[in-house]
């Protein structure tokens, strides 16, 4: 991916190097804070219900919806140092990179709708941190916290990536930064906020239709990116081949099937490795906010 030289986003916190909270139990997530809603939000066609938190590889996200609690956290307390270096690296130059193609991209298509399309934050962190949404550790991956409009991401998790789910490359990296923005679309068309309110009533197996619902237009919308980075021609030769060997890698048959040797389809809650490569390719292919509607056809 060309991706060297371009612009970086300034909407980002770095909070690695300093001092991480020591091991903590059962810390309470705040109870269904009011998530902000963009003003016209659902005018961009959609008629679509959402997640309220999303932790992208690791955890249940609606686990921790209905437990209200974080446990075990086992990351060690770190110490304090200076970050000058790491702020400056090569990775962090990237995700500073991909970031800004997303709000260029996003607010391009918000304003032919006629849209604002408010930026979120990226914060980049160490071992554990604290979000408007509760208290993370690395293990959950990345994530994206529609109460602060923040995506959280500690970027040791793309040696994770690599290694554990056998998807290197930095087009498979830019894929999972691109999908946490796609939730944050998601938050700003008004998404998240009416699942928040429609979960009250749902059953687990309702809320894990709707959460497989969410993860596959989130990737659709992932490929809506990929597809205006391919136009202003900063693809190269293989890059859609890792953002789809990704999108494999991390469909809930296959990570059950790494981890355990079986799937349990009941419990799929992000969505197969078929499906999210057909709707990330979707969005890929079309390039339209229209053709990510994933809570209308019954054939995902």
């Amino acid at each position: 991916m060309r991706w060297r030289g371009r612009r970086q986003s300034k909407n980002v916190r770095d909070l690695r190097g300093t001092r991480t909270l020591s091991n903590r139990r059962n810390v309470r997530l705040p109870q269904s804070r009011g998530v902000r809603r963009a003003s016209g939000g659902s005018s961009l066609g959609l008629i679509v219900v959402g997640l309220i938190l999303y932790f992208v590889f690791g955890i249940n996200p609606l686990t921790l919806l209905n437990s209200g609690s974080v446990s075990s956290f086992q990351q060690p307390q770190t110490q304090m140092q200076s970050s000058s270096a790491m702020n400056n690296d090569e990775m962090t130059q990237f995700v500073r990179t991909i970031l800004a193609d997303t709000e260029v991209i996003w607010t391009e298509i918000f304003k032919q709708k006629g849209q604002d399309y408010p930026l979120p934050t990226m914060t980049l962190f160490s071992n554990q941190v604290r979000s408007a949404c509760g208290f993370a550790s690395s293990a959950s991956g990345p994530f994206y916290c529609p109460a602060d409009s923040n995506i959280y991401i500690d970027l040791n998790f793309y040696q994770e990536l690599a290694r554990r789910f056998e998807a290197p490359g930095d087009f498979a990296q830019a894929y999972v930064l691109a999908h946490e923005v796609g939730h944050h679309v998601q938050n700003v068309i008004g998404v998240l906020p009416q699942f928040n309110r429609a979960r009250r009533s749902m059953t687990k197996r309702q809320e894990n239709a709707a959460s497989i619902r969410v993860e596959l237009q989130a990737d659709c919308f992932a490929g809506i990116w990929a597809h205006y980075t391919a136009n202003n021609n900063w693809i190269e030769s293989g890059d859609l081949e890792e953002a789809l060997n990704a999108a494999m890698q991390i469909g809930d048959d296959a990570i059950q099937r790494r981890i355990q040797g079986y799937v349990v389809p009941e419990s799929f809650n992000h969505g197969t490795s078929e499906q999210r490569q057909k709707w990330f390719k979707r969005g890929f292919d079309l390039g339209e906010i229209e053709a990510c509607d994933t809570f209308s056809t019954k054939d995902l």
